[in-house]
């Protein structure tokens, strides 16, 4: 994807005229001035399988990244042709957002993201699709969301991400 900042005041726009953020960004999506140096973000439209998906929003994740993991499962979910897959990757999206406004310090984003993460991901709990931890990912969201909702601070869901599939 080529992308170009637009030579006058407005957005930006890539090559075919559609709005494009040219900005570079910190490692948590935030829009940096022109000419700061930012954080690579991952490139858009990338097809994985799921576990390609999976394995890399964890790294993501893992490192810190939750905006950029976020970048990863949304690929999925726009690239997925069933609607419960695209409804499982919509709300393992949510759950990187949800850790995203978290890791701004978005205590009330944080909350509403985490608690629609956990409603989205919840009915797939007895399947487990692609090893996916759906009851423990739920639990974790909803207990992150019930703690930021009760005054804890934010950094909770940051500093210990949820493991996407269980181990062992």
């Amino acid at each position: 994807m080529s992308e170009t900042r637009s030579s006058g005041p407005g957005r930006d726009r890539d090559e075919g005229g559609r709005a494009r953020n040219a900005r570079p960004r910190d490692g948590l999506g935030r829009p940096l001035p022109y000419g700061e140096d930012g954080v690579e973000r991952q490139p858009e439209g990338v097809v994985r399988t799921p576990g390609e998906t999976l394995a890399e929003a964890q790294e993501l994740l893992d490192d810190g990244m939750p905006f950029h993991a976020h970048e990863v499962f949304e690929d999925a979910w726009k690239s997925a042709s069933e609607p419960g897959e695209r409804a499982l990757w919509k709300g393992l999206a949510q759950l990187a957002v949800g850790v995203t406004h978290a890791a701004r310090g978005n205590a009330r984003g944080a909350e509403s993201l985490l608690r629609r993460a956990g409603d989205a991901i919840a009915p797939y709990g007895s399947v487990r699709p692609y090893g996916i931890d759906a009851d423990g990912l739920a639990d974790w969201a909803r207990g992150a969301a019930d703690a930021i909702a009760g005054g804890a601070s934010t950094n909770a869901a940051t500093l210990n991400p949820p493991r996407l599939r269980s181990r062992g």
